[in-house]
C-alpha cells in the first residue's frame, strides 16, 4: 500500500480503506523492530511502539464488540485489560502484536460487510466515565471515524517514538517495507 489511499467507491470503502490506511501508517513504524526495540519507551510517556500496536487492537476490537452490543466485562476487569494492553510484555512478541492486529482487521471489515447501514444505531453503554451521559446512541459510522481518529493519533505516537528509537522515519520506513529503489528523494530505512 502506498503512502495515499486510493479512490474510494462509496462511502463504506472509504471508511474502511482511511482506517486500513492508518493501520497500516501505525504498522510500518514497527518495521524491522526487534522485539526489545518495540517494548522501548524512549520519551517521558509509557509508550513503545510495541504497546500501541496492541493498544489499538484492543481498542478497534473493543468498538466492534459495541457496535455488535457483546456482552461488556466487569468495569474493573475492564480496565486491568485495557491497561495491560498500552504494553508489550516480555514474553509477548512484535510479530505475535501484529498478527493480532491483523486479525483484529479482518473481523471489522467482516462485521462492518454484514451491516446494511452504516447509520445503525449504536448503544452509547452506560455507567463508563469517559462516555456521553446525554447520548443514547452513535452510529457505526461514528464509530467508524472515531476509529480512524484513535488509530491516526496513535501511528502519530509511534512515529515520534520510533523516531526516538533508531532514527527511522515514516517514508524511509514505507520505502523499505515496500521495497522502493533509492531515489534522490528517498532512500529505504535499513537496519543500522
Amino acid at each position: 500500500m502506498a503512502g495515499n489511499v486510493p479512490p474510494v467507491a462509496d462511502e463504506r470503502d472509504g471508511l474502511l480503506r482511511f482506517l486500513e490506511q492508518q493501520r497500516y501508517v501505525l504498522k510500518l513504524a514497527a518495521h524491522g523492530l526487534t522485539d526489545e526495540q518495540a517494548r522501548k519507551t524512549p520519551t517521558k510517556s509509557a509508550l513503545s511502539v510495541g504497546g500501541l500496536v496492541k493498544h489499538v487492537a484492543f481498542t478497534e476490537q473493543g468498538w466492534i464488540d459495541t457496535v455488535l452490543q457483546a456482552p461488556q466485562k466487569p468495569f474493573a476487569e475492564a480496565m486491568a485489560d485495557y491497561e495491560s494492553a498500552y504494553r508489550l510484555g516480555p514474553e509477548e512478541t512484535l510479530a505475535a502484536a501484529l498478527s493480532r492486529y491483523d486479525e483484529v482487521a479482518a473481523r471489522t471489515a467482516e462485521v462492518i460487510a454484514g451491516i446494511e447501514d452504516l447509520g445503525q444505531a449504536v448503544p452509547v453503554p452506560k455507567g463508563v466515565p469517559w462516555y456521553p451521559q446525554d447520548v443514547e446512541a452513535w452510529s457505526v459510522r461514528w464509530v467508524l471515524l472515531h476509529l480512524i481518529e484513535e488509530t491516526a493519533r496513535h501511528a502519530g505516537h509511534a512515529d515520534i517514538i520510533r523516531e526516538h528509537v533508531d532514527g527511522a522515519t515514516a517514508i524511509p520506513l514505507m520505502a523499505a517495507a515496500e521495497g522502493w529503489p533509492e531515489s534522490p528523494w528517498v532512500k529505504p530505512w535499513q537496519p543500522a
